[in-house]
C-alpha cells in the first residue's frame, strides 16, 4: 500500500503533501482518439457541422479542462499552469481524429493529469459537436505519451497507438469516374448527411484550398472515398484541407482530378 502515493499507511485515500518538494519545470503530453465516419471527417474539414468549428471548440474545451483538473480529480493539487497546447488532426488511415495535449508547469508536482484531462475533454467536446450526425463515434486510446521533470524522472511511451475501433467502416468507393454527376440512389447514399451547402461561390475568387472545398461541397464528395479512389493517403488530403500542407504535389492533384472525372482547374481553381 505504501507504494501508492495517494494512499496512507492505513490504506486511506490521501492528498500527497508536496510542501517540501522543490519547484521544477515539468511537462506532460497526453493523447486521445475519436473514431468518426468518413462523412463526419469531411464535414469537419469543410466547416459544415451545424454547431460550428469543431476543432476550435475542442481546443478551447481542452485548455479549460486542464485548468479545472483539481476540481474534477479529487486528489490532484491545484496548479498554476504555465502553458497548455491542444493539437487535433486526422489520423493518416482516415479513421478519426487524434488529440494531443501538452501541459506545462513550474512547481512541486507533475502535470500528467492535466494533460490527460485536456485530451479527454477535447475528445468529449468533439463528440458533442458531431453527435447529431455521428452518434456512433467512439472515444478511446487515452494515454500519457511522455512526461519530464520531477524526482521520478522522464517517461516516454514506446509503441504505436491502438488501432481504430472495429465499428469504423471501410471508406465507400466512388460510384464511378463520373461520381459528381452520378444519378440515383447510389450517388445520394454517398453524400454527407445534414450538410447545408449554402450558395455556390465563384471559384476564381478563392485560393486553391478554398476552391478545393467548394468542389467538395458542390460535388458532395467524401474525402476518404475520393482519396482512396485516387490512390492517395487520406491524411495528405486532410492535411491540405486543414492548412498543414500548403499545396498538394502536382501528381496528387492530377490523381484527384482524374478520380473525379474533372480537370485540375475544376478542382483547384487553376492549373
Amino acid at each position: 500500500m505504501t507504494d501508492l502515493t495517494h494512499v496512507d499507511e492505513a490504506g486511506r485515500a490521501a492528498m500527497v503533501d508536496v510542501t517540501d518538494k522543490t519547484d521544477t519545470d515539468r511537462v506532460a503530453v497526453a493523447a486521445a482518439f475519436i473514431a468518426l465516419q468518413p462523412e463526419t471527417l469531411a464535414a469537419i474539414a469543410e466547416g459544415s457541422i451545424a454547431k460550428g468549428d469543431v476543432t476550435a471548440a475542442a481546443r478551447i474545451a481542452g485548455i479549460m479542462a486542464a485548468k479545472k483538473t483539481s476540481e474534477l480529480i479529487p486528489l490532484c493539487h491545484p496548479l498554476m499552469l504555465t502553458g497548455v497546447k491542444i493539437e487535433i488532426a486526422p489520423r493518416e488511415d482516415g479513421a478519426g481524429l487524434t488529440i494531443e495535449a501538452t501541459a506545462k508547469v513550474r512547481g512541486p508536482t507533475g502535470v500528467e493529469m492535466e494533460a490527460l484531462t485536456a485530451a479527454s475533454v477535447a475528445a468529449l467536446t468533439i463528440y458533442d459537436m458531431v453527435k447529431a450526425v455521428d452518434r456512433e463515434a467512439v472515444i478511446g486510446d487515452i494515454r500519457l505519451l511522455s512526461k519530464s521533470g520531477g524526482k521520478s524522472g522522464d517517461f516516454e511511451r514506446d509503441g504505436e497507438p491502438a488501432p481504430a475501433p472495429a465499428r469504423v467502416p471501410e471508406p465507400a468507393k466512388l460510384v464511378s469516374r463520373g461520381f459528381r454527376r452520378a444519378p440515383g440512389a447510389a450517388a445520394a447514399a454517398a453524400r454527407p448527411r445534414n450538410v447545408d451547402l449554402g450558395p455556390a461561390t465563384p471559384r476564381a475568387t478563392h485560393s486553391r484550398a478554398d476552391a478545393f472545398r467548394i468542389f467538395l461541397r458542390e460535388g458532395r464528395l467524401q474525402v476518404s472515398a475520393w482519396a482512396a479512389e485516387a490512390g492517395l493517403p487520406v491524411g495528405l488530403v486532410y492535411g491540405f484541407l486543414h492548412g498543414r500542407v500548403s499545396r498538394l504535389p502536382k501528381d496528387a492533384e492530377e490523381k484527384l482530378a482524374k478520380a473525379a472525372n474533372a480537370t485540375i482547374k475544376d478542382v483547384f481553381g487553376s492549373e
